[in-house]
Parts: structure tokens; sequence; C-alpha cells
């Protein structure tokens, strides 16, 4: 089964912890330190479009683009106005025009697994940025897949559902796996669960990996921050943004 597909059923309802306000200040910080203070940005991997809409409601116009039709499906039951969502592949996205920027956040750029791929994501960017546009994306760390994922196995009940995570970390090729298994309450009879079963694979990317890759896809890399203390990274950061800007185009 693809990922996603049972799991967007109750992605809201298992994501509930995370800090979305606290990324959405982030991200806005790090656009307006580079001028983009309006225009339209394009959120790939946009998933149920929790950060494409606060994004929206701070005044950009926003494209949530998202290879999981589960994902937007659930994206587009809330209101969209100002927003364009895409059902696409981000290895392969394309758009109609260019944007002042990109961003991506969820670990969405960890599972692009291949590196040839990460870099045609980095150039396709690259082309669909304005000219000096910025691309602002964040990453599992490899050492929150070594120590903190690891071998280890999790689970959490909720009355709507619940999920069960064994996850597996493979250090000589970088590659993180995880076994979902769901069991989500059918909404006719809520005495009964369904049972449904996903793999999902990240790849952990070292930051020389990082760099090497937007040169080959064309940006220039401008600073790469712990994303829980927004200072430069450390050997504990668990999480980190990296912020590109655009090469190649010219400003009229």
């Amino acid at each position: 089964m693809a990922a996603y597909e049972s799991f967007a059923e109750v992605y809201d309802l298992f994501m509930d912890n995370v800090p979305y306000d606290v990324w959405k200040d982030n991200l806005l910080g790090i656009l307006a330190r580079y001028k983009i203070t309006e225009g339209l940005v394009a959120d790939l991997g946009c998933g149920t479009g929790k950060m494409t809409r606060r994004l929206a409601e701070s005044g950009y116009d926003m494209i949530g683009i998202d290879n999981s039709y589960e994902m937007l499906g659930i994206a587009m039951e809330y209101p969209a106005e100002g927003i364009l969502y895409l059902c696409q592949d981000m290895r392969a996205f394309e758009l109609y025009g260019t944007v002042a920027a990109v961003v991506s956040v969820c670990d969405s750029m960890n599972y692009i697994v291949e590196y040839a791929d990460l870099v045609e994501v980095i150039r396709l960017v690259n082309n669909y940025l304005d000219p000096g546009g910025i691309f602002v994306f964040d990453l599992n760390t490899p050492y929150k897949y070594r120590s903190q994922l690891a071998d280890n196995t999790f689970a959490e009940n909720r009355e709507q559902g619940s999920f069960i995570w064994e996850n597996t970390f493979d250090e000589t090729t970088g590659i993180n796996e995880y076994d979902l298994t769901l069991y989500i309450q059918d909404e006719e009879d809520p005495d009964y669960f369904m049972r449904f079963e996903e793999v999902h694979y990240q790849r952990a990317y070292e930051i020389e990996a990082i760099k090497k890759a937007l040169r080959e896809g064309g940006m220039d890399l401008l600073e790469i921050l712990d994303a829980d203390t927004m200072t430069p990274v450390l050997e504990e950061t668990e999480r980190m943004y990296v912020i590109a800007r655009e090469v190649g185009k010219k400003r009229g």
C-alpha cells in the first residue's frame, strides 16, 4: 500500500502534537529576513494542508503540492481561498509560472530517498523560483534517526484510531523504514476498527550531501539552522532548516 493512503484518514489526529504554529512563525521569519513578505509560495509535500492554510492566512497566495490524492482530499475539505492544490510528485512537479518561494516541512524531503531525485527536486525548485527566490525545507537529521528513532517501536491510542510504529534505521544505507499498523474506527459502526498496514521509507542526509545536492541542483546555500532554536546546527540537532537561493535568472 502506498504511503499515506489509509493513514490520511487519521493523519491530523495523530499529528495534533506537531507545533505547526511555531513552524509557521519560523518560516515567516525566514521569508521576511530574505524580503519575501508577499506573493506566490509553493508548499511541497503539503499533505492535508495545515501549513499551506497557515501561510495563506498570513497573506501569501499558496500552491499546495502533494502526490497523495487522499491527503489532498482532506486538505480540500477546508476553506481554500487563495490556495491551489496540485496532485503531483515533487520529483517531477510542474507549475505554470514562477513563485517567490518554495517551502517544504514535516520532513517531506526525507522521503526523497534517492540522491539523484533530491538533486532533481532542487533543480525543479530553482527553475520555478523568481529571480533570487528562496527555498526553505526541513529535514530530520542523521542524529535523530540514529539516536531517537533507531530500532524502536512507538504506539499511540486514540478514541478514533490507534497505530503501532515499528522503526528500523540502516546506518550503512541511511534508509529509515517504519512499518505502520493502523486501526481506524468505522464511521458507521463505532465499535468496529479496520486494520491497515503501511511501510514508509525516509533517508538521512548528512549536511555535506545536502550542500553537494544544492550545488548540483544549481542553487546557492544561504544557511542551515536548528529548527528548534533557529541557531546554527549542533551535533545533537534533530531537525534542521535548509535555506537556499535561486540562481540563474536575471531580475527584471
